[in-house]
């Protein structure tokens, strides 16, 4: 009797697993008009060039003419959603060839300015991969570009060391070689579609 009920468990514990990968990896939440991965937005977006700063020194999207573009809109204190979805990315930037990886950048644009640093931004692009730059700039600037792009953010505070959390929409941008905006990949697409999506632009 023990036997089978040990049996019973290993098999709901191993269906759970079955169902939480399936999630990850293959459910994509539907977006309903006049929302973009679950935040309300104004109109539909537009995206658009921009200049914001890195470690390095200033960036601009017309910098990358020539080249593919992922935009993803973040922070490096997120738990979560960020690490995921730049994972997610990274493995698909790692199954292209290096001719076809040379014409991709990745831009992660931090908006939590407030305590992302410059420095801590360029090592947290470059953990995930070396052609993911981190960049970010005033609050007022962020949001417009943010806005310009369909993403939205808020703080919501929380009693913890890090005070406070930012709720923010998780969609990877994709821009194309002229610098317009193609493709909004939603949180928890699969790393094989996002390469996909790449090798279409490039």
């Amino acid at each position: 009797m023990a036997g089978i009920y040990k049996l019973s468990l290993w098999l709901l514990v191993a269906s759970l697993f079955v169902l939480l990968g399936w999630v990850a990896f293959f459910w994509q939440p539907p977006i309903e008009p006049g929302t973009h991965a679950g935040f309300e937005v104004s109109e539909a977006p537009q995206g658009g060039d921009f200049a914001l700063q890195s470690a390095d020194g200033p960036v601009a999207l017309h910098d990358f003419r020539g080249k593919v573009v992922v935009l993803y809109f973040g922070y490096t204190w997120c738990p979560d959603i960020c690490p995921t979805s730049l994972g997610y990315l990274t493995a698909a930037l790692n199954e292209l060839p290096p001719g076809d990886l040379a014409l991709v950048q990745g831009l992660f644009i931090s908006v939590d300015p407030e305590r992302d640093t410059l420095e801590k931004l360029k090592r947290y692009g470059e953990y995930f991969h070396p052609n993911i730059r981190g960049i970010t700039g005033t609050p007022e600037v962020v949001r417009e570009v943010a806005q310009r792009y369909g993403a939205s953010y808020a703080k919501a505070e929380q009693k913890s060391e890090t005070d406070y959390v930012v709720d923010h929409s998780s969609a990877l941008y994709l821009i194309d070689k002229e610098g317009r905006l193609s493709e909004i990949l939603v949180h928890g697409t699969p790393p094989a579609a996002i390469h996909e999506a790449l090798k279409k632009l490039i």
